[in-house]
């Protein structure tokens, strides 16, 4: 297949899960379509899919309503919050001990200053606790707190430039919660003492969401690609991770006559940009004691921005198989050895201690910046020859 035909399958492939899916949050219908859609493709093409399958919610919801003595102050649901409509006095804390001295039973808590400068870590996350937010959490939900508002302003440390961004995306922390600006925060502080009226329609509901996982050749010797399906709420997720998926239909048509021993593994993982991390969880679950048979695994998130070129780095990888990479990839000027990266999939092979690359873009840190969980992740900053170009690379790699 020449990298115009390529080209267009990458088109299509984008068109079907950014623009007829305008979000792939997990356990959305959305998201089953894109799983459904990924299996379907690598069905028709020989390879053997599974999709097992994992228990996640999904989560509806309207906009939310604050008001104080008649005042109306714009405030958005954090995701996965709860639902309520409630009439409550109002206090404040704005540092964690401010938090640990007040009554929280049945009244709505404003958190503000110190205590919003950094979204919380979700309760039960698998991979790593930051005591501090535990313990916010441990004392809102502990305390009997009605609802939560958090004014936030910018984090630095966050992806998309966000302002306000969420306080938590975190379908396990069970009290009711909104986020609004700082400023409104400051004027909503005035009101503390006072009845306060909040309003969220929302709804969590039960769901399920599968990986998809299909092998060629060995299970005991393989090399595994993989890139997350699913995206942020709110965001098409174009190249956070349409992009990365993608590749992964584009080298599965192209390695659909792979002769080789060494198996070879592409993964859709569901659950990246998750709060309960599911897909993760489950794909180490059916691989437990079974890593070490990974001699390298592939990551590839937001791949094929539409400046720059894609971008590799190598993750306890032994030199020799660092240079047989760079050799490979010497001949596709569209691939340049990039500055090591840390948040996606890849890092859950790492921790396994199985040998890893990542591939994203060299415009990484303009992303994240700027384009990444947002709204304006869409098809139109995907470059789809960029990602044909990486399948090809790929196939070249792995062949």
């Amino acid at each position: 297949m020449n990298n115009t035909q390529l080209t267009a399958r990458s088109q299509t492939h984008l068109q079907r899960l950014c623009a007829d899916l305008p979000h792939r949050g997990v356990g959305s219908a959305y998201n089953r379509q894109a799983t459904n859609y990924f299996a379907g493709v690598l069905q028709d093409l020989g390879w053997q899919p599974r999709t097992p399958q994992f228990a996640c919610i999904d989560w509806n919801h309207g906009e939310a309503s604050l008001r104080s003595a008649g005042q109306a102050f714009p405030a958005d649901p954090n995701p996965y919050s709860l639902g309520c409509d409630l009439r409550a006095l109002l206090v404040t804390a704005d540092s964690l001990d401010a938090l640990r001295q007040l009554d929280l039973d049945g009244k709505i808590v404003l958190l503000r200053g110190e205590l919003t400068q950094a979204q919380l870590a979700p309760k039960d996350y698998p991979f790593y606790t930051v005591e501090e937010h535990a313990e916010i959490i441990r004392l809102l939900e502990g305390g009997g707190a009605a609802a939560v508002i958090a004014a936030t302003g910018r984090d630095p440390q966050m992806v998309g430039n966000l302002y306000p961004f969420p306080f938590t995306e975190d379908g396990n922390f069970n009290v009711p919660s909104v986020f609004i600006k700082d400023v409104d925060g400051e004027r909503l502080a005035g009101h503390a003492g006072e009845e306060i009226k909040l309003s969220i329609p929302a709804e969590r509901l039960p769901s399920s969401g599968v990986n998809v996982v299909a092998l060629k050749g060995s299970s005991k010797g393989r090399r595994v690609v993989c890139a997350h399906i699913d995206s942020k709420l709110g965001t098409p997720g174009a190249n956070d991770n349409a992009s990365g998926t993608v590749v992964l239909l584009l080298l599965a048509e192209l390695l659909q006559a792979y002769p080789g021993q060494t198996g070879i593994e592409l993964v859709a993982i569901n659950g990246e940009d998750h709060y309960s991390a599911a897909g993760e969880l489950l794909y180490l679950g059916e691989n437990q004691g079974q890593m070490d048979g990974i001699s390298l695994a592939i990551n590839l998130d937001d791949v094929g921005y539409f400046k720059g070129k894609n971008a590799y780095s190598f993750y306890g990888c032994p030199d020799e198989l660092a240079e047989q990479v760079r050799r490979t990839f010497a001949a596709h000027p569209d691939l340049v050895e990039g500055e090591q990266w840390y948040q996606s999939d890849h890092m859950v092979f790492v921790q396994s201690g199985v040998p890893a690359m990542a591939v994203t873009s060299d415009h990484f840190v303009e992303m994240m910046e700027t384009i990444t969980h947002t709204p304006q992740d869409t098809i139109e900053k995907v470059d789809p020859e960029r990602l044909a170009r990486l399948a090809l690379a790929l196939r070249d790699l792995l062949s």
